[in-house]
């Protein structure tokens, strides 16, 4: 199986490099001055479940169908990314996007079809250094694909077999939307909370009030999810809580570390796309109100070039 990967950064890059050091032919869809980094130095890879530093194959232009193309994009740099990888999406070509949320399946659907696009997410913490080289944060590397119609379940298996030779262990769902569902609601609450109060998670149960805070963002969004047909599963929930209410955990969302360094944020994927969908249901969200606001007052403020 021919696979392009979109990217070469955190999620793209590793995922992408475990593959290419099993042997699995990948290709890497990347900026020009990204493919002379690569050509000189390697794809590198630090991580607690050992480093990686291999020869990659790198493309600048798609100009042909591959069998499988992965996107592990930011959700601001997605029809930027649909636009990149279109001469690669065949009419059997399947496309995996692990972005956060769920409202880019709508964007993928009408650009490619139904018929092409799976359900995917990942629960890592990697980062690009300046140096161009990934680092893995922690020992977390999960990847969950899944069919989301039943004519995609044969196709969806023989990719979870290709991925399994890259050593990460991904999941085959049964019931990817769910999957999707219950991280799109604890990103919103952790994402919206972090960034609310530019702190991580220990600093805000440090706060006389704040984990009575964090679990009403968290009732909010589980409310949301619920309305629309996903209400997370009990032991997804207790998954949630207990992230939320880890004393003195130094977690933060990779939206306030993006924040912290005055770049673009997926605010509106995220936070944006939950609000709406709790109006549309007719809830009540005043936290999810407030740290949209807060958000959208920080990309103004961003956009005005102010301190």
């Amino acid at each position: 199986m021919r696979m392009l990967v979109m990217g070469a950064g955190g999620i793209g890059g590793y995922f992408g490099g475990r593959l290419a050091a099993a042997g699995v032919d990948i290709r890497f869809l990347i900026r020009p001055a990204r493919a002379e980094w690569l050509a000189r130095h390697g794809l590198v890879i630090t991580s607690p479940l050992g480093d990686l530093r291999i020869p990659v194959a790198t493309l600048t232009a798609a100009d042909a169908p591959f069998d499988a193309v992965l996107l592990a994009c930011k959700a601001y740099d997605l029809e930027g990314a649909m636009d990149a990888v279109a001469p690669a999406v065949g009419p059997a070509t399947l496309v995996l996007p692990l972005l956060n949320g769920v409202r880019q399946l709508d964007r993928l659907d009408a650009r490619f079809g139904r018929e092409r696009v799976l359900g995917g997410l990942c629960h890592i913490g990697v980062s690009l250094t300046e140096a161009g080289e990934i680092q893995h944060l922690n020992r977390l590397q999960r990847f969950v694909l899944g069919a989301r119609t039943s004519a995609q379940v044969p196709a969806a298996a023989a990719l979870h077999k290709v991925l399994e030779r890259g050593g990460f262990a991904p999941v085959l769902s049964e019931d990817v939307m769910q999957d999707m569902w219950e991280k799109f609601t604890f990103l919103a609450t952790y994402a919206g909370m972090t960034t609310l109060m530019r702190a991580p998670v220990g600093a805000i149960l440090s706060a006389e009030e704040g984990e009575a805070i964090l679990r009403d963002m968290l009732a909010e969004c589980v409310a949301t999810a619920t309305a629309g047909g996903h209400p997370p599963r009990p032991e997804a929930m207790a998954q949630m809580v207990a992230s939320l209410t880890e004393r003195g955990s130094a977690g933060t969302a990779s939206m306030l570390r993006d924040m912290m360094r005055n770049g673009p944020t997926e605010h509106d994927h995220i936070l944006g796309d939950m609000l709406a969908r709790a109006r549309a249901a007719g809830l009540s969200a005043p936290l999810l109100r407030v740290s949209l606001a807060h958000m959208q007052a920080y990309d103004a403020t961003r956009a005005r070039g102010a301190p």
